[in-house]
């Protein structure tokens, strides 16, 4: 790796994104146990102290940057169908999956086993972005009028990601194309479209 230190620093959201982006590319060439914030900082042309102002732990950054990798709310997708829009954000992710974005779950994984505090806090970070994505594709099927509001609970908004993420923590990536079709299929779509929510809100069922 070149000396990036020659160059000039970058400040606010030009240098956030450039510490996202070094990490992303040291966790491509290194793995995570092989992930240094000395390293990221030589890449972002920044110092250490300036990662640790912002993250106080490796666990931190990596889990910010893999956020930021996610896609954001104006890249979801919006084909005009539900299942098109599943498979779509479900391939989305798969795909970053196969990538530094992998290598950041596996190793976010192994810190939670190993520091519990820190644990909750990872996990809480990376539900909210997994409930993000698939709020955002869901609550546009509810404004099509093809399901319900009342049948996005935080488990049934979440039962897509968590299984990729698990297929893909117990598998690898690539994630085949066709456990993204039998999650949106056989899990996802029958969820957001069951019969029988009103029994446990009180409301009465419409069709």
């Amino acid at each position: 790796m070149g000396d990036h230190r020659s160059n000039p620093r970058r400040r606010g959201d030009v240098l956030l994104n450039a510490i996202f982006e070094a990490t992303l590319a040291e966790l491509a060439e290194s793995g995570y146990a092989n992930l240094t914030m000395e390293r990221i900082a030589e890449r972002a042309r920044t110092s250490k102290a300036s990662l640790y102002r912002r993250w106080p732990s490796r666990a931190d950054l990596v889990a910010a940057a893999a956020g930021h990798a996610l896609p954001a709310d104006d890249e979801l997708p919006d084909t005009g169908d539900l299942r098109r829009d599943v498979l779509t954000l479900l391939r989305m992710i798969a795909d970053r999956f196969d990538g530094p974005l992998g290598a950041a779950a596996r190793g976010l994984l192994a810190e939670t086993l190993h520091h519990p505090e820190l644990g909750r806090e990872l996990r809480s970070r990376t539900t909210s972005n997994r409930e993000r994505m698939m709020r955002g594709v869901l609550d546009k099927a509810v404004e099509r009028g093809e399901i319900t509001p009342e049948a996005l609970t935080p488990r049934v908004v979440m039962a897509g990601p968590s299984l990729l993420q698990l297929h893909f923590l117990q598998y690898g990536a690539p994630v085949p194309d066709e456990v993204i079709e039998q999650i949106t299929d056989e899990v996802v779509l029958p969820l957001v479209t069951r019969k029988g929510w009103h029994r446990r809100t009180g409301t009465t069922p419409t069709g």
